[in-house]
């Protein structure tokens, strides 16, 4: 009897405090609603009297805390709360915006409720949770979503940020007493695994939520986070992982790489409806340029959509285009500049953190962003977006889709700009792709040793490793699942005495035994080790910098290298006079009048991805059957059509092999739709292997459509283009004969040797650059290859190489695919509309008294005329020549 009146007791009293009053600015509660990551708090708000602690459970308190928010918690995140209890690790994937941090958060919160109900004071203090983003600029409004339900629950847990921002009176205090609660990076992360004590600060650890892992689980830095998730198992034994993710398609392979291999992982899909709605903004007089990238012939339609009243972001591909589409903005509306805002990641983070501030209150109403503003800041105010060129990637898309109307259950709108025709069909063909649940896998990188290297290095760090129970530790983590103990020992030996060739060396002896365990050779070499831990690694820059010292960001140094004293470019939304350099910075000054010249940053070509090229290849061929379904593919119909009156457009399953004849020589242009990075890779084999069978030489040309074939000599394409040409057998060998690997290798053995430790950046006080670290890696290079060429570095610098310059399993993929496809061969007077682009890639590297404008209007001119003499009957879709295979 007494037991049945508890149970009564205990229920009524959860009901109050379901049920207790609270003063909100929020909208009322409607089933199923939730919240954004951060909503701001209300500055009065009437704190309820609570009951004591002991009254109800963690998990009933959570509930409670909510329901006086006026929310309702989601399915996936009650899911989420009861797997954690239950002692599960695993991956969530919802819509951005929908509540992923306090999904994954509040479990760990409701333990730490029930642990500290019981009194089980030992087991409350010190760090409890860790979160890790792979954005430090977020750090903040993440360490403020977690305290808001810490601090109105009245819970004796700190919450602090630790990255590479954080004050050095805030480290100091960490260094003695972690808090209970931690949102950090990768990289914090490793160093404070690297300190004494770390089993003892680390030994609490419940929880550890990774947000936005498919950012970081494709490249090192997600291997890095890797080998210190398995690290932390260790050291953790009770600890949970929860990885967050909004978009990704190769859910399992994800949250394997998360949890690691001792653990089965749950994946939890949060069904919560966020449509995508993708339109598109066409000129007014329907016309788009037939090639182009930054997309400025379309400035007055984007100016006239443009609403200064509403909070919008305009995403662009790279930053020289988001340099240029600012000033082009700001020069056609002056009035603008009060709310207008320019944001890169080139440009110094003080000012990006002043514009996000603006953003956020409402102060700045448009920014021109690249993808520093696509993922992991809420916005809340903004409520358009818009996306200038190329889509690139299906995920990607939504991924910036997901900015606008940051609400759950809000549709996110995106429209897209395209800079030239063909671009209106990957708009239609992302949207295609996105209705058939078709996302770009993200994959982990295959046991990287340079990181597994570093990973030695910091591990011996404090209290060191033995080799035996590390190799089983490292085992534990899924990039590292197929790890030879050969391999570790090997890496062991690089970090121990240099190895076999630099073992000469006292700078390469890193880390010694001592009683059995291995650990760090002197405290100088920790601090150094200290100073260049992480993965992240680009081109060499320098800082850019007005002569009283202020910094306006970086800028790479081969721009640099170009420019004479007074010569003028736009950086930083400004026009800037080049002085010169001086203490290893780039000074400038303010200048007047206007320039184009903008810096054109590495890398920033991305190729479109598999899942997009394969919804385009059937967008194309349904186009070709007479289906036009769409604004923006009635809007191409006219190119379409003249491109299959003029010559054909290929089915998903055919290679389409223009040839032509011009001034400039022999073409032959193949048309796979398979992205920038495969076509180049399959143009230099072809070149190859048609040059062994005739004697000639090709100048090559590729975008994502396609590739061009040039020559000298006039070839009988039609016999030597067989499917044997496609073949992906000794692919290997012939790429490395078709292309100079040794050399590429090489400049990316400065990446694999500075990671790996084998060359430093940054030393107490000074920073070496980027062409000192080159030369540094370069010459270390060269001895491996001399003296070791065996060596496990240079192997994987020449294996990022192929994946990197051509994606190369995704190369491997489309080989299979044209090998087994049927070959549609065009006898062409002149390149055709797929034809036309290619040609403008070539001739924009070729020194000419005419200018591209010049050109590009007398092909346009012959290629009109060409199209002109066609009888109408010839340009109806399906009535294309007899097909030669």
């Amino acid at each position: 009897m007494n037991l049945l009146v508890a149970i009564s007791e205990f229920e009524a009293l959860a009901d109050r405090i379901r049920k207790y009053p609270t003063e909100t600015n929020h909208t009322p509660r409607r089933d199923g609603e939730s919240f954004p990551m951060t909503q701001p708090v209300p500055k009065a708000r009437r704190r309820p009297t609570r009951p004591a602690a002991t009254a109800a459970s963690g998990i009933d308190r959570v509930r409670a805390w909510f329901n006086a928010s006026g929310w309702t918690p989601w399915p996936f995140q009650e899911e989420v709360w009861q797997a954690y209890l239950q002692g599960r690790s695993g991956l969530l994937q919802v819509a951005t915006g929908a509540g992923k941090t306090y999904a994954s958060f509040m479990g760990a919160l409701a333990e730490a409720i029930d642990d500290h109900a019981s009194k089980l004071s030992p087991q409350t203090k010190g760090l409890r949770v860790l979160y890790i983003t792979p954005l430090r600029a977020v750090s903040r409004d993440i360490e403020l979503a977690l305290k808001r339900p810490i601090r109105e629950l009245d819970l004796p847990l700190r919450v602090e940020s630790r990255t590479g921002d954080t004050k050095s009176s805030i480290r100091s205090r960490q260094g003695k007493n972690l808090p209970e609660v931690l949102v950090t990076t990768p990289e914090s992360l490793t160093l404070l695994l690297s300190r004494e004590g770390a089993r003892e600060q680390f030994a609490n650890v419940r929880a550890c939520i990774v947000d936005e892992w498919h950012e970081l689980l494709s490249s090192k830095r997600g291997t890095q986070t890797e080998l210190a998730l398995a690290h932390l198992r260790t050291l953790a034994p009770r600890m949970r992982t929860w990885a967050l993710s909004a978009t990704l398609d190769n859910l399992d392979e994800a949250a394997r790489a998360a949890v690691g291999t001792t653990a089965e992982p749950l994946v939890v899909r949060g069904h919560m409806p966020r449509p995508v709605v993708i339109t598109t903004l066409l000129p007014k007089d329907g016309r788009l340029p037939w090639a182009g990238h930054f997309g400025l012939a379309m400035l007055p339609a984007v100016l006239d959509w443009i609403d200064p009243n509403t909070s919008t972001l305009v995403f662009v591909n790279t930053r020289a285009q988001a340099e240029l589409w600012y000033q082009a903005l700001l020069h056609s509306r002056p009035d603008w500049e009060p709310i207008m805002g320019l944001h890169h990641g080139s440009i110094d983070r003080a000012a990006r953190e002043r514009l996000e501030l603006g953003l956020k209150s409402g102060d700045v109403k448009l920014v021109v962003a690249t993808s520093s503003l696509d993922l992991g800041v809420d916005f809340a105010p903004v409520e358009r977006v818009m996306q200038i060129g190329a889509i690139k990637g299906v995920a990607r898309l939504m991924q910036r889709a997901g900015r606008a109307a940051h609400r759950p259950g809000a549709t996110c709108e995106i429209v897209c700009v395209p800079t030239y025709a063909l671009e209106l069909v990957e708009i239609a063909a992302a949207r295609n792709a996105i209705a058939r649940g078709e996302i770009e896998p993200r994959r982990p990188m295959p046991k990287p040793l340079d990181v597994l290297t570093q990973h030695l290095v910091t591990c011996s760090l404090g209290e060191g490793f033995e080799p035996d129970a590390l190799f089983d530790e490292v085992r534990g983590s899924y990039s590292y699942r197929d790890l030879t103990r050969e391999e570790f020992d090997w890496c062991l030996r690089l970090v121990e005495h240099g190895g076999e060739t630099l073992k000469a060396y006292p700078e390469h002896h890193r880390v010694r035994t001592e009683n059995n365990r291995y650990v760090v050779s002197t405290p100088a070499f920790a601090r150094l080790h200290r100073l260049n831990v992480g993965t992240i690694t680009g081109e060499a820059t320098m800082d850019i910098r007005f002569y009283s010292g202020r910094r306006l960001g970086t800028i790479e140094e081969y721009f640099v290298s170009s420019l004479r004293p007074g010569d003028k470019f736009v950086f930083a939304a400004r026009v800037l006079e080049f002085i010169g350099i001086r203490d290893g910075a780039a000074i400038v000054r303010a200048a007047s009048g206007k320039t184009n010249f903008t810096p054109h940053w590495a890398g920033t070509r991305l190729p479109m991805s598999e899942s997009l090229a394969g919804s385009v290849r059937l967008t194309l061929e349904r186009c070709h059957d007479g289906h036009y379904e769409s604004k923006e593919l009635e809007a191409a119909r006219p190119i379409i059509e003249a491109q299959q009156a003029l010559s054909s457009v290929p089915s998903h399953d055919q290679l389409l092999i223009e040839l032509t004849t011009t001034r400039d020589g022999h073409h032959a242009f193949l048309y796979p739709f398979d992205g920038r990075l495969v076509h180049s890779g399959i143009a230099a084999l072809l070149a190859l292997r048609l040059s062994r069978l005739v004697r000639t030489t090709f100048s090559i040309s590729s975008n994502d459509y396609g590739f061009e074939l040039l020559t000298g000599d006039n070839l009988p394409f039609e016999e030597l283009i067989t499917p044997d040409l496609f073949s992906s057998e000794s692919l290997a060998e012939d790429v490395l004969e078709s292309v100079n690997l040794s050399e590429l290798a090489k400049v990316q053995f400065r990446e694999v040797a500075r990671v790996s430790g084998l060359v430093f950046q940054t030393y107490p006080g000074a920073r070496k650059s980027g062409r000192q670290v080159l030369s540094s890696a370069g010459l270390m290079y060269d001895v491996f290859c001399e003296f070791d060429p065996g060596n496990l570095l240079l192997e994987q610098a020449r294996r990022e190489v192929l994946q990197r310059q051509f994606e190369q399993s995704r190369l491997v993929r489309t080989l299979d695919r044209l090998e087994q496809g049927r070959f549609l061969f065009r006898r062409m007077p002149r390149p055709s509309p797929l034809g036309f682009p290619l040609v403008i890639e070539r001739l924009g590297g070729r020194l000419s008294s005419e200018t591209i404008l010049d050109r590009v209007e007398k092909m346009k001119q012959q290629w009109l005329s060409d199209t002109a003499s066609i009888s109408p009957a010839a340009s109806k879709p399906g009535s294309r020549a007899k097909r030669s295979s």
